[in-house]
């Protein structure tokens, strides 16, 4: 079955209105990353995104390596870190 893929400015928004209403909360991009644009990433994080799921794979769907996903964040002056506690 194909899943219809979301708009970019909706996912945006979404992302926006989330902050907006979480302010103090990780918002991550996660599954369906692989399926993304450097650029709607990008807007993803411009508009709240703080985090992301980085390594091969997620339980059962691919990911973006760590290489690329940190030369992607180099381009945007972020930077890999290591998960936390909370």
């Amino acid at each position: 079955r194909k899943i219809e893929s979301i708009d970019t400015i909706e996912l945006v928004r979404v992302v926006a209105t989330a902050r907006l209403l979480m302010p103090e909360t990780e918002l991550r991009l996660s599954a369906g990353r692989e399926e993304m644009s450097e650029e709607m990433q990008a807007l993803c994080f411009l508009a709240g995104a703080n985090s992301i799921f980085s390594g091969p794979k997620l339980l059962t769907t691919p990911n973006r390596d760590v290489d690329t996903d940190r030369q992607f964040l180099d381009k945007l002056g972020m930077k890999l870190q290591r998960a936390t506690d909370n």
